[in-house]
């Protein structure tokens, strides 16, 4: 490992991937003031896909750098910042979701529904730069900044569709949510900076033992503080609330970013920071971490069941996939409640696969919704009815992408279930897989309520559905990937397995 105190004209090979983007955002923020609408419109959309790729190469490049060199992991600025594979695997996903998403989108947004869609594509990167800033950070600050920026990006993609009286109650309740959990976190993090008087997560971690002599009890109060602020992030079980709402009022192509970048970043942030601290308190010396594991995962287990049990009722399809995001976030959740005890030693690579598996199956669903709402106006489940007589192949891959949801062989979402039952089994935390299992057979009843409308109810008009060229394109892209995480689990598994260390590629020295 190589640490880099000061950030050198050299070093910035290192971040090479966050400059581009900033790089990108600034250039496209001048170009939206100087082109005209429609041009600026057409223009920004697809250089906006053209800096997420480039940017994406970069990390490849970082990745194969890596790779074949001794370092194995690069921290820069005394450890604030850090490269290594967990970091770099995350940021190929949130940059090729986020790249699936804006192609997807291209055309298929109504002018009535976004008016400005030029800031829409604009904002786009400084959000997915926050989120690689969030799974590369090595200290609480930059940490923070990474939430932040990713955080208040958010809140203003959510608010563009500015006629839409659903969008600005949205906008507004995500907006306060946020904040509240971004506190939440911050004075979680404040408590536990103070104990151990450090931010860096190597100090944090080494200094934990003698900390919990002298103040065991901040500590509780700082890890729970900012499992809340997560919790409500992540939109878990009993902090949800929000996000059907947030959903239902964003912009299609924004939700499905907030459904898995943003989740994914979260996601990131927590394990970077939980792993390198509370999993290595020591054990027989406090009751610390048995308890802050237990708490995650019953946060997990609530999230599953209240998320699928919530997907039920709903028909607003945005409403149902908030839900369904809810319930998967339990599942995400689950590999870092179990941690690496016992026989439970694939934690990371378990998140990764899923995490992946999510991303396809969300973005291909979010992408016929996209199409369907802009050709008939309508979100709801009977939105879907007669789509097999208008778009056969579309409904084909919708099948796909409900069935890995549901978790139905032969899935990248089946397999993904499949391994972190395995980890609970192995960990013998059997009440949290029977949840997983019981909650995974009762949310049949949730996607095949959509698969009967397509096949056997008759829509509205019998007229051919007319797909854009990007979004058909991408649909099909993630309904292959899917069947390709299904149809090779354990070679994609054993290559994260054996691309990860936990000791090289996670921990923070």
């Amino acid at each position: 490992m190589e640490t880099k105190l000061a950030l050198a004209w050299s070093d910035l090979w290192y971040v090479t991937p966050e400059l581009i983007l900033t790089g990108f955002a600034v250039v496209l923020t001048l170009l939206d003031l100087i082109l005209p609408r429609k041009a600026s419109e057409r223009a920004i959309g697809w250089l906006t896909l053209v800096g997420l790729l480039v940017s994406a190469a970069f990390v490849v490049l970082l990745m194969s750098d890596l790779t074949g060199g001794d370092a194995g992991a690069v921290e820069l600025l005394a450890g604030s910042y850090r490269v290594d594979d967990f970091g770099n695997v995350l940021k190929l996903v949130f940059l090729g979701a986020t790249a699936f998403i804006v192609f997807s989108s291209l055309g298929a947004v109504r002018d009535d529904d976004v008016p400005i869609k030029s800031e829409m594509y604009s904002l786009v990167l400084p959000a997915v730069l926050g989120a690689m800033v969030m799974s590369s950070s090595g200290d609480l600050i930059t940490l923070f900044v990474g939430l932040e920026l990713l955080s208040i990006s958010s809140y203003i993609l959510v608010a563009v569709r500015k006629n839409n009286k659903l969008s600005g109650e949205a906008a507004f309740k995500y907006f306060v949510t946020g904040g509240t959990a971004s506190a939440f976190i911050l004075y979680g993090m404040s408590f536990l900076y103070g104990i151990t008087g450090s931010t860096d997560l190597a100090s944090i971690r080494s200094g934990l033992g003698s900390a919990i002599e002298n103040a065991e009890g901040l500590l509780y109060v700082s890890f729970f503080l900012m499992i809340a602020g997560f919790a409500a992030k992540l939109a878990l079980a009993p902090f949800h609330a929000w996000s059907p709402d947030v959903y239902q009022g964003a912009p299609t192509p924004v939700t499905s970013f907030l459904a898995v970048v943003a989740k994914g970043a979260a996601f990131a942030m927590l394990y970077r920071l939980f792993v390198n601290s509370a999993h290595y308190v020591p054990a027989n010396e406090s009751f610390l971490q048995h308890d802050v594991f237990l708490g995650l995962s019953v946060l997990a287990g609530a999230a599953m069941i209240v998320g699928t049990a919530g997907a039920l009722r709903q028909r607003n399809v945005k409403r149902l996939l908030a839900l369904s995001g809810v319930a998967n976030a339990g599942i995400l959740l689950i590999p870092l409640a179990l941690g690496f005890w016992g026989l439970h030693t694939s934690m990371l690579s378990e998140f990764i696969y899923y995490l992946a598996a999510y991303a396809f199956m969300n973005i291909g669903a979010f992408s016929v919704l996209l199409i369907l709402a802009k050709d008939s106006g309508s979100e709801t489940v009977s939105g879907f009815a007669g789509l097999y007589h208008r778009a056969p192949w579309t409904a084909v891959a919708m099948t796909i992408l409900l069935c890995s949801l549901a978790g139905l062989p032969v899935t990248g979402g089946f397999f993904g279930k499949l391994f972190i039952l395995f980890g609970t089994i192995q960990s013998k935390t059997y009440w949290l897989a029977a949840i997983l299992l019981v909650t995974t057979v009762v949310s049949y009843a949730v996607y095949f309520t959509i698969i009967r409308q397509m096949y056997m109810r008759s829509g509205s008009t019998d007229s051919k559905l007319k797909l854009t060229g990007p979004a058909a394109i991408t649909i099909w892209l993630c309904a292959l990937a899917t069947l390709a995480l299904g149809f090779l689990p354990v070679p994609i598994l054993d290559w994260i397995d054996g691309f990860l260390s936990i000791q090289m590629d996670f921990l923070v020295r």
